[in-house]
């Protein structure tokens, strides 16, 4: 599976994991997991260290507006997306452009770097 992810609700944190190709239909699956478990309001890190996005520019315009829809509904949690290779990071920045919400999100090169970010917004908030 090309997505996987752990829902923490004791810690009030979402782990993402890209490997290979991560399609739309990986993102849905992903986000319909989060949104059923209640957990759209918890600190979210998107590690794509060995993965990278496969989404063309309208399926990328199609996550953006859900998540759009998403942040309109109620509080998204802070986003730390990990990001090392150059596509990746571009698909990144395009992804932050289009799915703009009203809260904290930084992109990363490294995991360690997110995963310092994501623990002093827990310790903010």
């Amino acid at each position: 599976m090309p997505l996987t992810w752990t829902i923490s609700h004791p810690n009030r944190l979402v782990t993402a994991i890209g490997k290979g190709q991560v399609t739309l239909l990986d993102m849905q699956a992903y986000l319909d997991g989060v949104v059923v478990s209640d957990a759209m309001g918890y600190r979210k890190i998107f590690d794509l260290t060995d993965g990278a996005l496969t989404l063309n520019e309208a399926e990328m315009m199609e996550l953006g507006a859900r998540i759009r829809a998403y942040a309109a509904t109620g509080r998204m949690g802070p986003l730390a997306v990990v990001a090392s290779s150059p596509k990746a990071y571009d698909q990144a920045r395009t992804y932050t452009a289009l799915a703009s919400a009203n809260r904290p999100l930084q992109i990363f090169r490294d995991v360690n770097a997110a995963r310092k970010w994501l623990d002093a917004q827990a310790a903010a908030r």
